[in-house]
C-alpha cells in the first residue's frame, strides 16, 4: 500500500477560512478537563489530550487573527485580540507535558480563543 499525499501552499490561509471550527466537541473537551478534580490518566493520554486541544487552539487563534485584521484600526478590539493573540502564541510555544495541568492550561487557552473570538464576531459597540 502506498501512502501519497500532498502540501498545500495557501500563505493567505483562504483553505483555513473555509473550514468551520468543529467548536461543540472541543467545548465539551475544555468542560470536561476543567472540572477534572484529580485525574489518573497516563501522562501519553494527558499528551494526546493536550495534543488535541492545541491543535484546535492554533485553529481558533487563526480565526481569531484574521477577523482582527479585518478590523478598523480604531476599533478596540482588535486592540484585545492582539493581547490574547500575543499570549496564545507564548503559550502554544512551550513544550507539552503529560500532566493534567499542562492540559488544563491548553483548555483555558482554548476557552479564552472561544471568547475573544465571540466578541469580534459580535456587532461593533456603538460609539457614544
Amino acid at each position: 500500500m502506498s501512502h501519497t499525499h500532498a502540501v498545500l501552499h495557501d500563505p493567505r490561509g483562504l483553505i483555513e477560512a473555509e473550514l468551520p471550527l468543529d467548536r461543540a466537541p472541543h467545548e465539551a473537551l475544555v468542560t470536561a478537563v476543567l472540572a477534572w478534580k484529580d485525574p489518573d490518566l497516563a501522562p501519553r493520554d494527558y499528551e494526546q489530550i493536550a495534543l488535541q486541544l492545541t491543535g484546535h487552539a492554533r485553529a481558533v487563534a487563526a480565526d481569531v487573527r484574521r477577523l482582527a485584521a479585518a478590523l478598523p484600526k480604531n476599533d478596540g478590539r482588535g486592540a484585545l485580540a492582539e493581547v490574547i493573540l500575543r499570549e496564545a502564541d507564548g503559550r502554544l510555544s512551550a513544550p507539552l507535558q503529560g500532566t493534567a495541568r499542562c492540559v488544563q492550561n491548553r483548555a483555558r487557552l482554548v476557552q479564552a480563543l472561544y471568547t475573544r473570538l465571540d466578541r469580534l464576531t459580535e456587532p461593533a459597540p456603538a460609539a457614544l
